[in-house]
């Protein structure tokens, strides 16, 4: 299989996530980096990591004319502008394979309209990358139940959690910048894991139709006193004046066309989870069967005394988004796989070389950007919101939540 030369728009912690997964998988070679400032300390990892060149180049649209695909790994809020970057290019003779968007697509949906006018422009087939859909615990719980449910009927009922102590880079924590907070950043997530989850094996990512959408957020750690400051310190970020939420917490109603069934997907997300880092919890109930599966659980386990602790310089070593260094520690030794990194990667790579999209592209990454905006507005009304009332539809199309704004003070 020939090589796809990727070219990785962005020089933070998600790109280095990505260059971890991407050791572990044929046909792809990192050609070219370009970010806000230099990324030479990424380049030089994928360089000393025989993954390819790893030439910098001072935009998106000057590295567009190098590489096979572009992944748009930078910030929510330069999405557009990189997006505008690579129809120019195309239009200046750029031949692109394919366009990867990590999540998410946008910050509301006027932006993700946009994104998609783009990718028409450039033409090429697409990847939205939410990886924990390609998580192996899922992929295999799915084909392992594929008969019980051909038999018993589908899940009827999905529930994700995600949890961490928080992000790690200042624009996360600005809603401006961001697009809200823990619903936008982590929300995303969960709510297309519950989707697929409930969707049949033999049926598209799609093919349930949402019906309804309620939720809750809330500001639970980060706007006392103490960690407010804390924040505004750290990051630079001021929740006293435009906060955002740090925990949420909904459900997502589906109708099968097919039978008319509803089913439900509830989903929990919070960074206040100061306990051993990153948790990625799911499970599914089915009629006569279940799933469950918890990120947490590890094969390996290491413990850290008081003594040995002050020689360990990085407790994230042991797993994403760690709060300690000693004790008992759980220890996940190929994080990029097991949250799916790698074989979405795999996807995309086997899907562009077909000349094709990948099982989630940007118009898939659009109705998550339509479901995250639904529970925000939830949020908001303190109300179910209808998926189903055309009235509604036309609200979210032009809906900006009040924290995205920077006015989170009215809400939370």
């Amino acid at each position: 299989m020939p090589d796809l030369r990727y070219g990785i728009v962005g020089g933070g912690f998600i790109s280095e996530f990505q260059l971890r997964a991407l050791a572990s998988v044929r046909g792809i070679e990192v050609a070219a980096l370009t970010s806000r400032s230099r990324p030479e300390r990424l380049a030089a990892h994928a360089r000393a990591a025989g993954l390819g060149d790893a030439v910098i180049y001072d935009s998106v649209e000057a590295m567009a004319h190098h590489v096979d695909v572009v992944c748009l790994f930078g910030p929510n809020f330069a999405r557009i502008d990189h997006m505008e970057q690579l129809a120019a290019a195309v239009h200046g003779g750029a031949e692109l394979r394919g366009v990867i968007c990590e999540k998410p697509l946008a910050r509301n949906l006027p932006e993700a309209r946009r994104v998609l006018e783009l990718a028409r422009e450039v033409g090429a087939p697409t990847a939205y990358f939410e990886n924990q859909i390609h998580m192996k615990m899922l992929q295999n719980a799915k084909a392992q139940l594929a008969g019980v449910i051909a038999a018993m009927g589908p899940l009827t009922l999905a529930r994700s959690g995600e949890e961490h102590a928080g992000p790690h880079n200042a624009w996360f924590w600005d809603p401006t910048q961001q697009g809200g907070g823990v619903l936008s950043d982590m929300g995303c997530h969960c709510l297309a894991v519950g989707w697929y989850l409930l969707t049949p094996p033999d049926k598209p990512p799609r093919f349930l139709e949402p019906v309804s959408v309620s939720a809750d957020v809330a500001l639970l750690k980060w706007g006392q006193p103490r960690y407010r400051d804390e924040l505004l310190e750290r990051h630079g970020v001021d929740y006293a004046a435009t906060p955002a939420e740090d925990f949420a917490t909904g459900m997502v109603t589906y109708r099968n066309p097919d039978t008319d069934q509803r089913v439900k997907a509830q989903f929990t997300v919070s960074w206040m989870y100061d306990k051993q880092g990153l948790r990625l919890l799911v499970d599914g109930l089915g009629p006569g069967y279940a799933l469950e599966a918890n990120t947490l659980r590890s094969p390996l386990e290491v413990f850290v005394g008081d003594a040995a602790a002050a020689s360990v310089a990085n407790a994230e070593l042991a797993l994403e988004k760690a709060t300690a260094s000693q004790g008992l520690l759980a220890v996940q030794p190929n994080e990029p796989d097991l949250y799916g990194y790698t074989d979405e990667n795999v996807d995309a790579r086997d899907a562009f070389v077909a000349g094709r999209s990948a099982l989630l592209d940007f118009e898939y990454g659009y109705e998550i950007v339509r479901l995250t905006m639904a529970a925000y507005l939830s949020a908001e009304r303190g109300a179910v919101v209808d998926l189903t009332d055309p009235a509604t539809l036309a609200a979210l199309d032009e809906y900006v939540p009040l924290i995205q704004q920077g006015r989170g003070a009215e809400t939370l």
